[in-house]
């Protein structure tokens, strides 16, 4: 075990957890928005950043991807974590202004505007539908595109492959401000992207009749699987 100290309290964690995670486990709450604690975490957003001082040096970091070490000392709430935050979130605001998210997190941190001008962008580049679609599907059909040497790109984006996509919506439900986002009519699910929509046909149930899930969806789950072809002939309101 790891012996820290957060918020002047003495904690014990054990080695590899992070920072968020140890502050989490004891009751005390860091602000988070790129962070699932079902994913690995990358620290984009800095929404979660927090003053350590260690072997007597002090500095900022994210607590998300920063591992707890013996004698560190946290600060969750010194003036420059606060004011680091704060400017993490007043550039998130000037990208995506009417974000429901993003605004709940500004009113508790207490920033009501953005005095920044940027080009208003759906997608914040969190990378939660990357690494959802990665570590929790499987199937990887959305990367992060990165700018640097001999990359044709002019700025970073999140780029979905319709090839590999199953339809499954993962990434819409993960999505903190509704850059993605899914509609089913009829027959079709439509995933709406930052890059464009993809289509995906549902499967029909063959006994009430309707359309409950995309048919790539499926035959991925039954052949990654091993299940019967035929499992997913009735929805499941007609299996209960």
């Amino acid at each position: 075990m790891v012996k820290l100290t957060i918020d002047g309290k003495l904690i014990e964690a054990r080695k590899g957890t992070t920072i968020l995670e140890a502050a989490s486990q004891n009751g005390i709450r860091i602000p988070t928005l790129c962070y699932h604690e079902s994913l690995s975490p990358v620290g984009s957003c800095r929404l979660c950043t927090v003053e350590i001082i260690e072997n007597g040096k002090s500095g900022l970091t994210a607590s998300c991807t920063y591992p707890v070490a013996d004698g560190i000392e946290v600060k969750t709430g010194s003036e420059r974590a606060v004011e680091a935050r704060k400017l993490a979130l007043e550039l998130l605001l000037a990208q995506r202004p009417h974000s429901e998210k993003i605004n709940e997190l500004a009113r508790e941190l207490g920033v009501r505007s953005s005095g920044i001008n940027l080009e208003t962008k759906e997608c914040i580049l969190c990378e939660l539908c990357v690494r959802a679609c990665r570590e929790i599907v499987g199937v990887e059909a959305i990367t992060f595109m990165a700018q640097g040497l001999n990359r044709d790109i002019d700025e970073p984006k999140v780029m979905h492959s319709l090839e590999k996509c199953i339809g499954c919506d993962s990434c819409a439900y993960i999505c903190p401000t509704n850059a993605i986002t899914v509609e089913d009519v009829g027959d079709t699910r439509t995933i709406n992207t930052p890059g464009g929509k993809m289509e995906f046909k549902l499967k029909k149930c063959q006994v009430c009749g309707k359309y409950w899930a995309p048919e790539k969806q499926l035959d991925y789950i039954i052949k990654t699987n091993n299940l019967e072809p035929d499992i997913f002939n009735t929805c499941p309101d007609c299996r209960d």
